[in-house]
């Protein structure tokens, strides 16, 4: 991965802010708070896939292992970036593993993998850049 494929993972943060704004603004006055998280979820990932769709072009991936790095590398980022800002924020550890329980209805783990599939995905169904 190139700092290039490290400063398009950077939009995807104020995507997520902008995404958890409109569930505390608009999701959590119609939905209780569990399920705010699950819509919410859902939304960052057609929100990140639009975005992938449309940067795609720029990171000129040459391969199938190079986008699955990308990915990867992008998972490894977001993971990081959500755990420091919630130790940052005092947040426990148990809370901030609550959203990885797939068996509890939680579907952060979901986003993870789709965020980790999504350049595979496109340089799969768009093809090899020029």
């Amino acid at each position: 991965m190139s700092i290039k494929h490290f400063l398009f993972w950077l939009p995807m943060i104020l995507i997520a802010f902008g995404n958890a704004t409109l569930r505390e603004l608009v999701l959590i006055k119609h939905f209780n708070e569990f399920r705010s998280h699950q819509l919410s979820t859902v939304t960052l990932m057609l929100l990140c896939t639009i975005y992938v769709w449309l940067v795609f072009p720029h990171l000129s991936i040459q391969n199938a292992k190079q986008s699955l790095l990308i990915g990867f590398a992008w998972v490894l980022l977001t993971m990081a970036f959500e755990f420091s800002l919630g130790r940052l924020t005092n947040k426990s550890w148990e809370f901030l593993f609550r959203d990885y329980n797939l068996f509890a209805g939680r579907l952060w783990l979901v986003f993870l993998v789709s965020l980790f599939l999504l350049p595979y995905l496109f340089y799969m169904f768009r093809g090899k850049q020029p």
